[in-house]
């Protein structure tokens, strides 16, 4: 019994504190790593991943990575600081490489470390293309998406063992079926939607993001009909997918766009490559 209120207690502790404020929403989001905790293991990782990859330097393509991402990072700097967050990317460390992987893949890692695969360039196409990809994996690590995933892979661990001391005196079978239903209930009801709605807010962010640093918003729901276009399986449905359903992501980047451009405004950015 006291353990089980101690972790009642714990956890509510952790979900009232554990917040952020997200500087591109507003909201306050689950959140109790810290930038001190998490940088530096990401920033480990990330050499890990280089030195284990063929990193690819020098070329026409590599640098343009380099440059965009940039581009993508001052834009970012400007909306910050005209909304009252300077200093925001203080702890940051910003590095964009291109590495030579047929996947169809870009991501982010916590702190700004930008990872572009070969194998997407074909489907981005260009230099926009490389932008609306570009804003979309800055977004995720501007926004602490990695962050909040590991919150809430702890708080779904904490419940698991919260239930099982709730359980400790019923039957094994009892104790097995909680773990079978909470296992697939939290995954399907409350992680692949919390994975979904970052690939989402990316969504949107990054199209504020590229307009600003000068990239037409118009272009994001074209690479995602060449994503679709290119891809050779068939998707499982959005509500077991980490990313939202490639028709949804072309709706709402097409409805997205014109608040993009105004957003930009702001900036003095009237005209978009």
């Amino acid at each position: 019994m006291i353990k089980r209120s101690l972790l009642i207690t714990v956890f509510t502790v952790l979900t009232l504190v554990g917040c952020k404020t997200n500087p591109f929403t507003g909201e306050q989001n689950l959140n109790f790593v810290s930038n001190a905790q998490l940088f530096p293991m990401a920033f480990e990782q990330y050499d890990q991943f280089l030195a284990e990859n063929k990193v690819i330097t020098g070329n026409s393509e590599a640098n343009m990575i380099k440059n965009v991402g940039q581009k993508i990072v001052t834009a970012s700097e400007r909306y910050l600081n005209a909304n009252g967050y300077q200093g925001y990317l203080n702890d940051f460390a910003w590095e964009f490489n291109l590495v030579k992987d047929d996947a169809v893949n870009a991501w982010a890692m916590p702190g700004g470390k930008v990872v572009f695969y070969t194998g997407i360039l074909p489907i981005a196409k260009d230099e926009t293309g490389i932008a609306i990809i570009m804003a979309h994996e800055v977004a995720h690590a501007l926004a602490d998406h990695g962050a909040q995933r590991m919150s809430a892979a702890q708080l779904q661990q904490l419940g698991a063992v919260a239930g099982g001391i709730a359980l400790s005196g019923k039957s094994e079978q009892t104790q097995q079926i909680f773990a079978q239903a909470y296992g697939l209930g939290t995954q399907v009801g409350v992680m692949l939607p919390f994975s979904r709605s970052h690939e989402t807010e990316a969504d949107r962010i990054g199209l504020t993001l590229m307009a600003i640093a000068g990239y037409n918003p118009d272009e994001a729901a074209d690479l995602w009909r060449r994503m679709a276009a290119q891809a050779n399986s068939q998707a499982p449905p959005e509500f077991l997918s980490t990313h939202p359903a490639t028709a949804t992501r072309i709706n709402n980047l097409t409805a997205w766009a014109p608040e993009a451009k105004a957003e930009a405004k702001k900036y003095g950015v009237t005209s978009f490559k």
